[in-house]
């Protein structure tokens, strides 16, 4: 059975297998710099600044407002550094991925295995911060159930758009553009720390079009219960981006490794 993309779903999994085992001898020493870096603005944020912020912002404190945010962060940066710097290093360091296709697994089972990966990864650090929301109380509605289901999308577009820049570099120095050119603004102007309604009209048009954005919002629904026909929208927006992104990233991997 294969995908129209031409991806065996049991090629992909032997990959994501494969990734689980490395990743079980070495996630003490993995999973801290992502866990623990949303904690950290979370402390740092809400009880540092949010001390100084006086008035509730959207009806709640400040430390409830940006804990969701921190959420979809969490799930963007699992996602994103396994199909990032982990994937380079696989493709053209290790060349791991030429003995993987000298097995009936092909490139293209191989990435989508790495999607799944980063998927995981994301959700476990995703997941590990929810747990952290709970223990401070920060869900507030029964909708706080979907939050799961959010983190797993969010780290899959995220990794999708990961393996995509991957596939256009040849040199892993580029990737500092990407951390810093990318994902720090989608950090900062999310949603997460102030509402984008204190920005230029302009500027809420852009954000309208990038990632996290539309991640930060479900994320906020899901937690304080305010899901509604936007939602959906935001909904829309990641499945489809997710969809396309990961079809995209397949082919110019499949492109790149046939030239």
């Amino acid at each position: 059975m294969t995908f129209p993309t031409g991806v065996s779903p049991r090629g992909a999994f032997r990959v994501w297998q494969r990734n689980a085992a490395v990743y079980r001898k070495t996630y003490k020493l993995n999973i801290l710099p992502n866990f623990f870096e949303p904690v950290i603005y979370l402390a740092a944020m809400g009880f540092g600044v949010g001390a100084y912020v006086t008035r509730d912002i959207e009806g709640m404190s400040y430390l409830r407002y940006i804990a969701p945010g921190l959420l979809a962060a969490s799930a963007m940066n699992g996602g994103t550094f396994e199909t990032t710097y982990n994937v380079f290093v696989k493709m053209y360091f290790a060349r791991t991925y030429e003995a993987v296709t000298a097995t009936p697994v092909t490139i293209a089972d191989a990435m989508a295995g790495e999607i799944l990966w980063g998927i995981t990864r994301g959700t476990i650090y995703g997941s590990a911060f929810a747990a952290v929301m709970t223990v401070f109380g920060l869900f507030g509605h029964w909708t706080a159930v979907l939050v799961l289901p959010l983190i797993v999308l969010t780290a899959w577009l995220f990794a999708a758009m990961g393996l995509l820049y991957t596939s256009l570099i040849r040199v892993i120095d580029l990737y500092s553009f990407y951390y810093t050119l990318w994902l720090t603004p989608l950090f900062l102007f999310s949603g997460i720390f102030f509402p984008l309604s204190t920005l230029p009209e302009w500027a809420r048009a852009v954000a309208w079009a990038t990632p996290l954005y539309h991640c930060v919002n479900l994320m906020k629904a899901a937690a304080h219960g305010s899901w509604s026909a936007s939602s959906w929208l935001d909904l829309l927006w990641v499945l489809a981006a997710s969809l396309i992104t990961s079809i995209w990233a397949l082919r110019r991997v499949e492109r790149r490794f046939s030239a």
